[in-house]
């Protein structure tokens, strides 16, 4: 069966979060899913599921562009961390900025670069290529 457990999406944008939710529920692929509203909040939201033993999510759907933390600053500490578990991140941006797409190139994630909005075949053809 082509489904994940958790999906973790990191937004601010109350538009954008409502649409990448709807596609989420409409994929009927993901059986739960965390909003954090900026990149420190994910990272304090892994820091938290590591250290009480709870599951990690499978799926990131990571904004670029957020207030406190942003998505790059996410990036660093997630690949400076030794995870046990294997988590698929993927850029959802406003930024067709070839800068930024360079930019993921550095954590290997230029072929995970989405400018927004994620559509509902995007999501199935990424859970898919989980599975």
């Amino acid at each position: 069966m082509n489904e994940i457990n958790l999906a973790c999406v990191v937004e601010d944008d109350p538009v954008h979060l409502f649409l990448t939710k709807q596609v989420i529920s409409l994929s009927g692929m993901v059986k739960q899913t965390v909003v954090c509203q900026n990149g420190k909040d994910a990272y304090d939201m892994l820091i938290s599921r590591i250290s009480s033993s709870e599951t990690l999510p499978d799926l990131i759907l990571l904004d670029l562009n957020m207030p406190v933390w942003d998505g790059w600053q996410f990036l660093d500490e997630i690949t400076a961390m030794s995870l046990d578990q294997k988590i698929t991140i993927y850029i959802v941006t406003s930024s067709s900025n070839e800068d930024d797409m360079r930019r993921a190139e550095k954590y290997n994630l230029s072929d995970n670069y989405i400018v927004k909005p994620i559509t509902l075949e995007k999501l199935k053809e990424i859970i898919y290529a989980m599975n």
